[in-house]
Order: structure tokens, then sequence, then C-alpha cells
């Protein structure tokens, strides 16, 4: 694994270590002013800006105090990453697999891909 593909392995834990500890500004910390978060196929914008990150994560901690994502595998090819996790402990009861997709530049997550 390249230097560069350790420092984006970093940051993609750093932001998940925040998200499970639910701490918003520890999350939003590893990501750009202006990340654009997609889905994956299609590329559809589903919102930009970390301003308008923390509104939704503020809102998904506070309806789900004991969510926790579970790294499954992590793989990562220049200043992409791709981690695979399981999501438990959601207030609807449902666990979920999910695909998460970071560009990453200048030490920031500047795009996301969730999978469909």
């Amino acid at each position: 694994m390249s230097q560069l593909e350790e420092k984006t392995g970093r940051i993609a834990q750093q932001q998940l270590d925040a998200y499970n500890r639910q701490n918003i500004d520890e999350f939003l910390a590893v990501y750009s002013d202006d990340v654009t978060v997609m889905t994956f196929p299609g590329d559809e914008v589903m919102y930009r800006g970390k301003e308008k990150m923390r509104e939704r994560y503020s809102q998904l901690f506070k309806n789900n105090p004991n969510q926790h994502a579970e790294l499954i595998s992590r793989m990562a090819k220049g200043n992409i990453v791709i981690d695979y996790e399981y999501v438990t402990g959601r207030a609807n009861g449902q666990s979920i697999y999910a695909i998460a997709m970071y560009e990453i530049e200048e030490d920031k997550i500047q795009k996301v891909w969730f999978v469909k």
C-alpha cells in the first residue's frame, strides 16, 4: 500500500470513529467545506456542503443514539477509499450493509458516493 493510500485510509477511519462516537464536530473535521454527497451508480447529488451535512448527521445521531457502523472491509486506490460496513443500532431496528466511497484531496473528503 502506498503512503497516499495509507493516509487516505487514516482519514476514512477518522470519520468512521467520529461517526461511531456521534461526535459531529470531529466527524465533519475531515470533510471539505464544499463536500458533495452522491448516489452510485448515477452520480445523483444528494446534497452539497458541510453545513448541509451537519444538519443531516446531527439529526441522524439524535434519532439513532445507539447506531454503530462496523467496518467489514476497506480498499484504497490512490485517493479513493471504499468502505463496506454493517450498521446496527438503528432506531427502526433494522441492520443494514452499506458501501461508501470517498474521494480525498488535500487531506479532506471532497466527494462521497453511497451505493444504492
